[in-house]
C-alpha cells in the first residue's frame, strides 16, 4: 500500500476492524518513511458473481450500476451518499453471505426495493416505477397503497 502523502510503498497496519453491517474491513496504516497515518477500506471483489439479465444475457456484478440506480431514485432527496452506499453494502453482503455465483437482476432489484422501502418513500416509489416498468398512473397508485399498507404494518409490529 502506497502512502498517499509521500508515495512510499513501505507502510504498516496499526489497527484492523470489521465495519459493522458491511462487508468491508477498515485498516489504520502508518507510513514507515514520513510517519503519516491514514485509513483504508477493503471490500470483497464480486467479480465472480454473474448477473442474469431479463433477456438472459450475463454480465459481472457491478456495484456502480446498483449505486447508479439508487442515486437516480434518491435524486433531490435529503439522503446522504453514505446512506446510499450502506444500501449497496447490504445488498453486496447478502449476495456474498449466500455464496452466490449467479443471481438474476430481478433478485437484485427486489433487494434494492426492500432497502429503499426502509430508507425513503419517494426513492422507493421512483425506483419501483422504473424497475417494475410502470405504464400508467394506476400502477403508481397501487405502489403507493402497498407502501402505505407496509408502513402501517411496520408501525403495528413496533408497538
Amino acid at each position: 500500500m502506497r502512502c498517499p502523502y509521500c508515495g512510499n510503498d513501505s507502510t504498516e497496519v496499526i489497527d484492523s476492524r470489521e465495519v459493522p453491517n458491511e462487508s468491508s474491513t477498515r485498516r489504520r496504516r502508518q507510513c514507515n518513511d514520513c510517519k503519516h497515518r491514514f485509513t483504508t477500506y477493503e471490500k470483497p471483489d464480486f467479480a465472480g458473481v454473474t448477473v442474469i439479465k431479463r433477456d438472459n444475457t450475463r454480465e459481472s456484478f457491478n456495484r456502480d450500476k446498483v449505486l447508479s440506480g439508487i442515486l437516480k431514485a434518491c435524486e433531490k432527496r435529503k439522503i446522504s451518499r453514505e446512506a446510499m452506499d450502506r444500501v449497496v453494502d447490504k445488498i453486496e453482503a447478502k449476495i456474498n453471505g449466500n455464496d452466490i455465483k449467479e443471481i438474476k437482476s430481478s433478485a437484485i432489484g427486489d433487494m434494492v426495493v426492500k432497502e429503499l422501502f426502509k430508507l425513503d418513500s419517494v426513492a422507493y416509489i421512483r425506483f419501483a416505477s422504473v424497475y417494475k416498468n410502470f405504464d400508467s398512473p394506476e400502477e403508481f397508485k397501487e405502489v403507493v397503497k402497498l407502501f402505505e399498507k407496509g408502513k402501517r404494518k411496520e408501525k403495528k409490529e413496533k408497538k
